[in-house]
């Protein structure tokens, strides 16, 4: 059982059965929730006390980590009979909450990697049922968890689709932003990323106004009109809603995460909205944590 050629970066987290006891039959996506860098999900899944881990990893920029060897079952979705099937893979996101968008570069490195996957161990295609039935998985199966976030899970059909054109022999698309998206409507704006990102596009209005006010809830987007020049880009997010939390004697900020949010692997989320520039959390300690 090999593993895949695509890893740029390895650090073997403790946190696995070795060997895993069935042999691979599925992948299990799931996401950070923050933007990790593969090199910090490394140092995430590293502690004995972290109790998680995954496969691989996949950064913002499209790098590949590894934290357990595909021989090994790793500790992602709350499931062992999954993961002893389920080669499993965290995707970081460029983007918060409630939407948890994963880039272009991100999307594009994963459906390399499930490839890569299912070629090596023998998966002829992925088969996405909406429910564990399926080979194709997702964490909120298993436990009582938003991973993999609304924008990977809206994914899951054309990542599927895309693995098995390649698994197929059907060749690859040219992305996206290697030639302009079609212009819409004459009269029409259009939300997106950028003009040649059709995927991250957020709907077609009339009025300029309406699609501003569509760009303001989406930071990062702007607004496109009909000849695709931007006439309008989206400001800073208004502030996150929060509740406060007192930490308890013997509390990590993993435990606080798993505790108020459902999952510790949310941390990061708790870490950014206070300013923290370490774990470290103490007693009595008022912690902003976001409202779910």
């Amino acid at each position: 059982m090999s593993n895949s050629a695509l890893v740029n970066y390895t650090r073997i987290s403790p946190n696995s059965n070795n060997p895993r006891n069935q042999p691979i039959r599925k992948i299990t996506i799931h996401h950070m929730a923050g933007n990790l860098s593969v090199e910090v999900c490394g140092s995430v899944f590293a502690p004995t006390s972290r109790q998680a881990s995954s496969n691989y990893g996949v950064g913002t920029d499209g790098r590949v980590g590894m934290y357990v060897e595909e021989k090994n079952r790793a500790w992602t979705s709350s499931s062992g009979a999954n993961d002893q099937q389920a080669v499993t893979i965290e995707v970081a996101n460029d983007g918060g909450a409630p939407d948890w968008h994963v880039s272009d570069k991100a999307m594009a490195k994963l459906i390399d990697l499930c490839v890569d996957i299912c070629k090596r161990n023998g998966i002829a295609a992925l088969n996405y049922t909406g429910n564990t039935s399926g080979n194709l998985t997702m964490h909120c199966w298993f436990a009582a968890t938003a991973c993999p976030g609304p924008y990977l899970k809206s994914k899951f059909p054309y990542i599927a689709a895309e693995v098995n054109k390649r698994l197929a022999g059907q060749p690859t698309p040219a992305p996206a932003t290697t030639s302009p998206a079609p212009a819409p409507a004459a009269g029409l704006y259009r939300v997106r990323k950028t003009w040649a990102d059709v995927n991250s596009q957020k709907g077609a209005f009339a009025s300029l106004d309406n699609v501003k006010t569509c760009a303001n809830q989406n930071p990062g987007y702007s607004v496109f009109d009909a000849n695709g020049r931007a006439v309008y880009t989206s400001g800073t997010p208004a502030a996150p809603v929060y509740e406060v939390y007192t930490v308890a004697a013997g509390e990590t900020l993993w435990g606080v995460a798993q505790k108020t949010l459902g999952s510790g692997a949310r941390y990061p989320e708790i870490k950014a909205l206070n300013g923290m520039s370490t774990d470290t959390i103490h007693t009595g300690q008022k912690l902003k944590i976001p409202k779910k």
